[in-house]
């Protein structure tokens, strides 16, 4: 089974969060600060293939602009001019806030 991706993704900048839709129904809100903190890039993350950890952002930000890369990922440029990450459809959604899935990761299931 192949893994949903968005049918529909939405600046929300007054709560500054970003709205994922996704193609199974699902939809997830994510703050910014919380997506900056999970910056994928190897200047936020290093050069390893290790897990991507939470790092919290030194200043609250903002998403000034967001663009498709290719057919499986977004790219955010940061109010604090921070814009090297690529956010892969499948890695946020393997990190969906929501309760439901911080739930299943914990207890070791699958969210999807």
């Amino acid at each position: 089974m192949s893994s949903p991706l968005p049918t529909e993704i939405r600046r929300l900048p007054e709560d500054k969060r970003l709205r994922i839709t996704w193609s199974d129904g699902h939809v997830a809100e994510y703050e910014y600060d919380f997506l900056r903190g999970y910056c994928p890039c190897a200047g936020c993350q290093g050069h390893s293939v290790a897990e991507v950890r939470y790092q919290p952002p030194s200043v609250s930000v903002t998403a000034t602009k967001i663009e498709p890369v290719g057919n499986y990922a977004i790219s955010i440029l940061w109010s604090d001019s921070h814009a090297t990450g690529i956010y892969r459809f499948d890695f946020l959604r393997e990190i969906c806030p929501c309760d439901p899935c911080r739930a299943a990761r914990k207890s070791g299931e699958s969210p999807n």
